[in-house]
């Protein structure tokens, strides 16, 4: 659904990305890992539409969307989401679901029936006419999630939606995440919660230092020497493992 090759970025003499790989099969849900500073909101960024990249390509769905902006990117199907969440306070949650729909739905009617269906489907149907300055960062979170389905887009790129969220909390979310791959959605997901990560992700890539080092199952990356060190420093991965032998 989603192929990206040789995706890079610098900022100066700085390479924030440098020949990014990644693919996205449809129906699943894949999350992108690594430290803080290696990359992985650049990625995103670029993907989106958000920066433009210095060289590599994005395909979704078999089309060149390369350097295309958000708004049409978003129109055929993919839209990202935000690590810190800012609706619009002065509208209710229904009106905030229905700012995604309005991309498809131009009439007012029409928008907020979707944004209604969408909030209940998601569990929002009692917090629908309150308004989004009252909500937690749990019920941030969940908005976030609500607009972004109302675009009516397939492929969804989310950016930390666990970030600041007590356990429980995860839990429902991740409950969620579920839900909406099962109605036909596909994810792709930055994310250091780990829980989340081996509870949703098939699949994850790992970047570190604007490079990708490590591909696969995520039981089997957190074994990965090279993924232990990027996270844990030099040289953790022989001390864990002395660890473990002694």
């Amino acid at each position: 659904m989603l192929e990206v090759r040789n995706l890079s970025k610098s900022f100066g003499g700085l390479k924030a990305v440098t020949d990014a790989n990644l693919d996205v099969p449809e129906g699943s849900i894949v999350g992108l890992l690594g430290p803080n500073g290696a990359g992985k909101t650049t990625c995103f960024t670029m993907i989106a539409g958000f920066t433009k990249a210095d060289v590599g390509t994005v395909r979704f769905r078999g089309q060149d969307i390369t350097g295309l902006p958000p708004h049409r990117i978003c129109e055929l199907g993919m839209i990202r989401t935000f690590q810190i969440v800012q609706p619009f306070a002065g509208l209710t949650v229904q009106e905030n679901i229905a700012v995604g729909a309005y991309l498809h739905h131009h009439d007012r009617r029409d928008a907020m029936s979707v944004a209604r269906e969408v909030g209940k489907r998601l569990g929002m149907g009692a917090m629908l006419d309150r308004p989004a300055s009252s909500l937690t960062i749990a019920g941030r979170k969940r908005l976030e999630l609500a607009r972004a389905l109302a675009t009516g887009a397939k492929l969804l790129l989310l950016d930390e939606v666990m970030a600041g969220l007590i356990p429980s909390e995860i839990t429902e979310i991740v409950g969620i995440i579920r839900q909406i791959r099962d109605e036909g959605h596909t994810f792709l997901m930055i994310e250091h919660v780990m829980q989340a990560v081996m509870s949703l992700a098939e699949t994850a890539y790992v970047l570190n230092q604007g490079k990708m080092i490590a591909h696969g199952p995520p039981r089997e990356l957190v074994k990965d020497p090279s993924v232990v060190e990027a996270y844990l420093g030099h040289g953790a991965a022989a001390r864990l493992q002395e660890g473990s032998h002694a």
